[in-house]
């Protein structure tokens, strides 16, 4: 606190002495008129010493900042360069990158630098950050809060969650680290500090509440799922800390909404638990795999819940389940309301994603159902998707306007490796190759090839035999999220 507003202090008590003297007198002269009892003054007790007007955060960031690092990365960019002719859409089409005389350009190169920060999180150096803010990184380098500088290798990504382990090479003894807190005990108004290298100017802190849970409609991942808060949040602050008071990490800082690039008192969160998962799997050496619900459906709005007759639109709307799949097993029926999930509030079905993605394999959930107007409480097992049908990857070679392009069959496990919906099946285009015919033609990864000459391919091996029946003409019929789309080559 600053020395005017330790001066303030005592006058602003003497001027609340003189208020309640004044108020005394009016209550004492009402009293006389009406026989009520005056209450007792409140207790008022003025501080004895500047310690006790102090408040501060300082042994809250003691404890945390020297587990919060800077991340450096330099990236090798090679690119190729048309100059001039990029200026003309014509030249443009043909030397572009994508073009087919792209070879022809000359080759440079360039390093690319960028900065961010990461939380250590094991004494033994693993170091979570963002996945984007070492993607493409050939060079990994962590500076402590104490300046102490080390190479790090990448252990883990996951994109999905935009989450990565970073391993500290060479680290000397014990690092400072700090302990993970329990994400779902937070609640709206927390006090919450927001420590990071915002513009690479050096660790900073900044302090806020939280300012809302669950945001779902943020999609800066596959796991939509954050911690809002209006502690400032930077570019360069992505992959920091965001600490309790206890000092414990209860989210990694990953983005802000902004119209002008700097905080407006808008930025998100990583919860912990999903931090938790990952850093999980990298410490057992496990692969990192989440559960299958094997059940998917739509969010709950007011005309349905109005329909079933519930109190509140919240929850998800079961559209399908999986015959084989976990929620078949413990009785999830399509027309169900999941609720929540172990007690936990599920609002729509990314946060249902979520619940599910942060219980471990091998355990069991309790799912609460709403059905016929009537909450029921069933538990569901936690089991890996597996991989039926074989997904039989594939590339695409010959003559056919689908050269180019590594298909296979959906499985449960590719399903949740793509991100697709649940219930997908057939043939999913899973890679393109450069320079290909397929990437002519513009097809993406995550395409549904549907039919080849009209002829319905619903696996590799079906599509393999059509490609092969030579043809003078092709017509191809893609699904693209919810848009079919048919394309006609000739020659």
């Amino acid at each position: 606190m600053s020395g005017a507003a330790r001066g303030s202090a005592p006058r602003a008590l003497l001027g609340g002495a003189r208020a309640m003297a004044c108020a005394l007198f009016v209550c004492a002269a009402t009293a006389a008129a009406f026989p009520v009892l005056a209450q007792p003054a409140p207790q008022r007790v003025v501080p004895q010493s500047a310690a006790q007007l102090r408040q501060s955060y300082a042994p809250i960031v003691k404890k945390a900042a020297p587990a919060v690092v800077n991340i450096y990365t330099r990236r090798l960019v090679r690119h190729r360069d048309a100059g001039f002719l990029f200026d003309d859409p014509f030249f443009r089409r043909f030397f572009g990158e994508e073009g087919p005389f792209a070879q022809l350009q000359p080759e440079r190169q360039r390093i690319q630098n960028s900065l961010g920060s990461g939380v250590i999180v094991d004494p033994s150096g693993l170091v979570v950050t963002n996945t984007h803010v070492i993607r493409g990184a050939d060079e990994i380098r962590i500076v402590l809060n104490d300046r102490r500088e080390f190479d790090a290798q990448l252990v883990a990504s996951d994109e999905k969650s935009d989450l990565s382990v970073l391993r500290i090479d060479k680290a000397a003894g014990k690092l400072p680290h700090i302990s993970l807190a329990n994400s779902d005990q937070l609640e709206v108004g927390d006090l919450v500090l927001a420590i990071g290298n915002p513009f690479g100017i050096g660790q900073t802190v900044t302090g806020g509440i939280v300012s809302a849970l669950a945001r779902t409609t943020v999609g800066v991942s596959d796991y939509r799922f954050f911690i809002q808060t209006d502690a400032a949040i930077n570019p360069g602050n992505s992959g920091g800390a965001l600490v309790d008071m206890d000092g414990r990490l209860v989210g990694i800082n990953t983005a802000i909404f902004s119209r002008s690039g700097g905080s407006q008192g808008v930025g998100f969160a990583i919860p912990s638990n999903m931090v938790a998962t990952v850093v999980s799997a990298v410490a057992t050496g496990a692969k990192l795999v989440r559960p299958w619900l094997g059940a998917s459906g739509r969010p709950v709005t007011a005309e349905i819940a109005d329909a079933l007759r519930l109190p509140r639109p919240v929850g998800v709307l079961v559209e399908h389940v999986h015959p084989e799949g976990p929620a078949a097993a413990a009785g999830i029926k399509v027309g169900d309301v999941i609720t929540a999930i172990d007690g936990l509030e599920v609002e729509d079905a990314e946060a249902l994603r979520f619940r599910i993605a942060t219980r471990p394999v091998g355990g069991a959930a309790n799912v609460t159902v709403m059905r016929e107007g009537r909450h029921r409480l069933l538990q569901i097992a936690m089991l890996a998707p597996p991989e039926v049908p074989p997904r039989e990857l594939t590339e695409i070679t010959g003559g056919s306007p689908l050269q180019g392009a590594v298909v296979a069959n959906v499985s449960p496990a590719l399903a949740a490796e793509m991100s697709l919906e649940a219930d997908q099946t057939g043939v999913v285009v899973v890679e393109i190759k450069p320079n290909s015919r397929a990437q002519r033609l513009r097809l993406r990864p995550g395409d549904f090839v549907l039919a080849i000459n009209d002829e319905q391919t619903p696996s590799v091996a079906v599509l393999r035999r059509a490609i092969g029946r030579a043809s003078a003409g092709w017509r191809i019929t893609v699904r693209r999220g919810e848009r079919v789309i048919t394309a006609s080559i000739t020659g």
